[in-house]
């Protein structure tokens, strides 16, 4: 059985896991591992490239999807064997969601006695704020601007910061022209959003990509031209995945993307708001082992 190197993130979520009871679910389930506890995002990352250098390749981050991402984008690099295992205790962990792991430290403990993994893609995106890469889910335009807002709104309302920022933000975002190009087509609109989703699940259960999988080599890229007024009644829809026929959604998959807007937009990947269009991407097929 391996031994994990286990990153807790302290500040994940409202109530986030803290160092016993991660010592406590995997001891339960007789997880071999080291538990570290970085203070701040640069010290994690010192963490993961300390570990890769020692020869470790399995991680287990116990936080959301922002650390995952974290963690991932600093592992990226050591090659393919590397495995990342998520024990969940953020705001959202839903990149798990698109495997059925369960959403609770104890459940997903479990699942680090086995030897199950899938190779996963990664994205790796690039802007005039620098490069980096995600696993998840990412986006451009007013869903990123909730994004921005969210982490303002007390703690206390856990998942629905995200909607209560989405809400804030619309009445006065710009609708902006947006190019969307990837290696087969170029797509232009006027739209409130774009999406470019790995996986299927984000801001705490939405099912903004039902038909994207994280080993296929592609994006699934959604472009949102809706009025802002028709915003409120597509989110129920976007929530259970039922939006993929709507005139208002344009959706496509791509290896490669360009994403150019005029004016520009905020874009966040994984939650955390990286900086602003034009953004480049292409997918890294196969980058790393995911625990399931």
């Amino acid at each position: 059985m391996a031994r994990w190197l286990v990153l807790v993130n302290r500040e994940a979520g409202p109530r986030p896991a803290s160092p016993r009871m991660v010592e406590e679910a995997l001891r339960f389930h007789g997880v071999e591992h080291d538990i570290v506890v970085p203070d701040n995002r640069e010290e994690t990352r010192a963490v993961v490239r300390s570990a890769l250098a020692d020869g470790r390749t399995d991680l287990a981050v116990v936080g959301g999807d922002g650390t995952v991402s974290l963690v991932m984008d600093e592992a990226v690099e050591a090659g393919p064997d590397v495995t990342v295992a998520v024990l969940p205790s953020g705001t959202g962990c839903d990149l798990i969601r698109t495997f059925g792991i369960p959403q609770d430290l104890a459940g997903a403990a479990k699942h680090l006695t086995t030897d199950e993994t899938y190779r996963v893609d990664l994205v790796a995106i690039e802007g005039g704020w620098g490069s980096r890469h995600y696993v998840n889910v990412a986006q451009a335009g007013v869903g990123a601007a909730a994004a921005q807002t969210a982490p303002k709104i007390s703690r206390r309302f856990g998942p629905a910061r995200y909607p209560l920022a989405f809400a804030a933000r619309l009445p006065r975002f710009p609708h902006a022209r947006v190019k969307v190009t990837t290696e087969r087509r170029t797509y232009e609109a006027e739209a409130l959003a774009v999406i470019v989703a790995n996986a299927q699940f984000f801001a705490g259960g939405w099912n903004v990509a039902p038909r994207a999988t994280l080993m296929d080599g592609v994006v699934d890229v959604q472009v949102f031209s809706a009025k802002k007024t028709e915003a409120p009644a597509l989110v129920p829809k976007i929530i259970r995945g039922t939006h993929l026929t709507e005139n208002s959604v344009r959706r496509f998959t791509a290896a490669e993307f360009t994403i150019e807007t005029d004016p520009i937009w905020p874009f966040e990947a994984d939650g955390d708001l990286i900086g602003n269009t034009p953004v480049k991407g292409r997918v890294v097929p196969a980058a790393m082992r995911l625990k399931i």
